[in-house]
């Protein structure tokens, strides 16, 4: 099995047993060091003592060969050299061999300590070599040594390390496992609750954990995408209700005049029957073509930018198009925005098409310079539509800006509009970094555009 198939809690339980292994490794190595370093200097100074022993021997005339039994817990070899360099005296295991070392300790310092390998121990190996000085008529010279000791010590300290270490590792990789198998508990059931949410049933959310760490930020977080994918899917489908609905009747009012010409073709008048199911065909083009344009937007067409003079993007506007009530025009020459032309035109159209729709007699349009104050940080353009219709109530302005929505009474379906020019109107003015809002007004509904000024005038 490939290490990265493995599930997070082998991983991590692997990563720590590693961890733990090698920090375990590297203390028993320290340890033993520091035990072999102990141990080392212990036995140098037992040798030392035996060599003190032998020493006094010498220096009282007493040296005798081979050298005189010495305690059983102080048993090492020796060997006493005269000054002219040859051995006296040895303990029993060195009779008849060479001399074990041919180093002397130097003044003023009696006592020298060395580690000598060669066959002159019986043992063989390296063997801790003390030499003493003793003058006597000369200086005498006293060897004692021991074999060296192994870094291990002693065999037992090294397989009690070995056995803690695979014990100890063991249980931490366990624990390590147990541990993050109980922290994963949550996401499993976020996993399982995930899984059983389907498009029909967007209700349901997952469990979110009572401790408050990095799964209970996970699983809030997984809610609230779960609240705007429902809340987007309830929109969607009442956007295609509404769509449908809309293309329904234009649809149904053609083929109603369609069905009433077939029953008596030789009575249809077809400029009349052309003349009846234009409108309809109009709205239907009307609906497809708003349809179209929020599809774009909602899919994040580009905006092309470049300067736009809003003064004369509006006259032109008024110019290409019949108006059905009289129109005032307030506007501020010279007044520039940085966006995309077709659209800002499209916001300037459906705004005046909805004024025109439900003034009673005059629409004004004016257009300003503002300060944009200190969220904007520089100067805005405020583009101003007012008609002097019935208005719009304050708990109705937002709804307006919602897709195929129309309102009763003044604003009534028999205006003729479709429910998308407000909504589209606002998006527009969003991607250029604007806004548009109704605001209050003595008369009429008052539509505000601002929009960032362009920043580079002269372009």
């Amino acid at each position: 099995m490939r290490f990265e198939n493995c599930s997070i809690r082998a991983r991590l339980a692997l990563f720590i047993s590693i961890a733990v292994s090698m920090l375990c490794i590297v203390f028993s190595i320290a340890l033993l060091f520091a035990l072999n370093k102990m141990a080392t200097q212990n036995l140098t100074q037992e040798v030392t003592a035996v060599g003190e022993l032998t020493a006094y021997d010498v220096d009282h005339g007493q040296v005798v060969n081979p050298l005189p039994p010495i305690p059983q817990n102080l048993i090492r070899p020796v060997q006493v050299v005269d000054p002219q360099g040859r051995v006296v005296a040895a303990t029993r295991d060195l009779q008849r061999r060479p001399l074990m070392a041919h180093f002397t300790p130097r003044s003023p310092r009696r006592v020298a300590t060395a580690v000598v390998c060669n066959s002159v121990f019986p043992s063989g190996g390296c063997h801790i070599v003390v030499a003493q000085q003793v003058y006597r008529n000369g200086d005498w010279t006293v060897y004692s040594a021991a074999p060296t000791l192994p870094f291990f010590v002693y065999p037992g300290v090294a397989a009690l390390l070995i056995a803690g270490t695979v014990v100890f590792t063991g249980a931490v990789a366990y624990g390590a496992r147990h541990t993050v198998a109980s922290s994963l508990k949550p996401v499993d059931a976020i996993r399982a609750q995930l899984d059983h949410i389907r498009s029909t049933n967007l209700g349901r959310r997952v469990p979110v954990p009572k401790v408050k760490d990095e799964i209970y930020r996970l699983a809030r977080s997984v809610n609230e995408t779960l609240d705007r994918l429902e809340h987007m899917l309830v929109e969607q489908r009442r956007f295609c209700a509404d769509a449908s609905h809309e293309l329904r009747t234009p649809i149904t009012a053609i083929r109603v005049q369609l069905e009433d010409a077939l029953l008596a073709a030789e009575d249809v008048d077809l400029n009349k029957l052309c003349d009846d199911v234009l409108p309809s065909v109009e709205r239907l083009q009307s609906i497809t073509s708003g349809l179209l344009t929020l599809t774009r937007f909602d899919a994040g067409a580009p905006c092309e930018r470049q300067p736009v003079d809003l003064a004369e993007l509006i006259t032109l506007e008024l110019k290409s198009h019949q108006v059905s009530r009289r129109v005032l025009l307030q506007l501020t020459p010279g007044v520039t925005v940085n966006g995309d032309r077709a659209q800002l035109r499209q916001l300037v159209c459906n705004l005046l098409q909805n004024a025109q729709r439900h003034a009673s007699s005059t629409v004004t349009v004016t257009l300003r310079r503002e300060n944009g104050g200190t969220r904007c940080g520089r100067d805005v353009a405020e583009l101003e539509v007012l008609d002097d219709g019935a208005g719009i109530a304050v708990d109705q302005r937002e709804m307006v800006f919602q897709r195929f929505t129309r309102l009763d009474s003044a604003r009534s379906r028999d205006a003729g509009g479709i429910g998308l020019g407000l909504p589209i109107a606002r998006l527009i003015a969003e991607r250029h970094e604007g806004t548009l809002t109704i605001r209050d007004s003595d008369q009429g509904a008052r539509f505000v555009v601002r929009l960032p000024l362009n920043s580079r005038p002269g372009d």
